[in-house]
């Protein structure tokens, strides 16, 4: 039997040619059998009517894939709620997903602001995503993979990526890791966890980060110091993700990010739209068009933009991109294709893995540190 393909021999174009197929097959976006057809947003002071049909006609084939969403913990402390008719108390809801033409979101399994974070703590969030997932089957669509996300867009529903996850409730078990990705876990942070703390991944650390790779699980690298980032993009073998950069990135830390094919997600959280968009052009600008996405960072508690208030507003952003410029592959790059992209490189390798690398049984005692 010939062996799998190394994810090394996929090219760029590949993966490009890979996307191309799967957009000539989609259904098209709103016309998406489940999903009805709705009228554009209103318009924003920045955003012109023709830039507005221009972003909605683009989002229709490249819908946005959120970075994170901060509904999960949310929704645990709710008595009840109900996202397919609307929830007002909320940020995100499957109408308001609808007009926002938000075709993915990463939805977090971190604790509260402030909370501790447990395994806990993790699986109840993880089940409580799964029961809402399942309660909500004309709206969203559980996902485990790239594939998944092209069938939920095509389908008219949000595909829902179980992650990131806290990396320090793995405490030093590779095990853990791997339970964690049988239950769907596919982005686990690496910030707060003692190996892969601020002087970079320790012996056990380059072990886990491995280990990740074997399953197909993407670091997040939001909150890690700069040095932390460029070790562990040198160790790694599939691209990283930052999904909720806290300040903004460092050049060379930016540069790093581009070498190694991985992902800066930019957080609809600055003072205006236009702040929202300067940050955008500077991670385009520094590190290229394949390196940015975007993060809503909706229900977390942050404040958000005049005019990108929750996740329907998103086409307005697009549309002042638009207006400034941007191409419209840089566009679609940045809403759909490089999150997908990083996601099918990591299942690439994971592939590539399954029948050369056997689990990984290194310990804290058999590794020394």
């Amino acid at each position: 039997m010939a062996e799998p393909q190394d994810v090394t021999s996929f090219t760029t174009a590949d993966l490009r040619a890979l996307e191309a197929l799967e957009t000539l097959g989609e259904t098209g976006g709103s016309d998406a059998p489940g999903r009805p057809a709705e009228a554009l947003p209103a318009t924003a002071p920045d955003a012109v009517p023709d830039s507005l049909a221009r972003a909605e006609a683009l989002l229709r084939t490249h819908p946005v894939a959120d970075g994170r969403s901060g509904l999960a913990p949310v929704l645990r402390s709710m008595h009840f709620h109900d996202l397919q008719a609307g929830e007002s108390l909320l940020e995100t809801d499957v109408p308001r997903l609808r007009r926002g033409r938000v075709g993915a979101q990463f939805w977090s399994l971190h604790p509260p602001s402030g909370g501790d974070a447990t395994l806990a703590g993790v699986l109840e969030l993880l089940d409580l995503v799964r029961t809402t997932a399942a309660a909500t089957p004309e709206g969203l669509l559980l996902a485990a993979g790239a594939d998944d996300l092209v069938d939920a867009r095509n389908r008219g529903r949000t595909a829902v990526l179980l992650g990131p996850a806290p990396g320090q409730v793995l405490g030093d078990s590779l095990a853990a890791l791997r339970a964690l990705h049988t239950l769907g876990v596919r982005s686990v942070t690496l910030a707060g966890t003692r190996w892969a703390g601020e002087r970079g991944p320790t012996r056990l650390g380059h072990e886990m980060i491995r280990e990740m790779n074997r399953l197909g699980v993407v670091a997040d690298l939001s909150g890690s110091t700069p040095d932390t980032v460029r070790r562990v993009l040198a160790v790694g073998r599939v691209p990283a993700i930052v999904s909720h950069p806290p300040e903004p990135l460092p050049d060379d830390t930016l540069r790093a990010l581009r070498a190694a094919g991985g992902v800066c997600m930019v957080p609809c959280t600055p003072g205006t739209p236009a702040q929202t968009a300067d940050a955008l052009e500077r991670v385009r600008e520094v590190a290229g068009p394949e390196t940015v996405a975007l993060t809503g960072a909706y229900d977390t508690g942050l404040p958000h933009a005049p005019g990108l208030a929750d996740v329907s507003c998103f086409p307005r952003l697009i549309a002042h991109l638009l207006e400034r410029g941007w191409p419209e592959a840089d566009v679609t790059a940045l809403t759909w294709s490089n999150v997908v992209r990083v996601l099918r490189e990591a299942e690439f390798a994971a592939r590539a893995a399954a029948s050369r690398e056997a689990p990984s049984r290194a310990t804290l005692d058999t590794l020394g540190s």
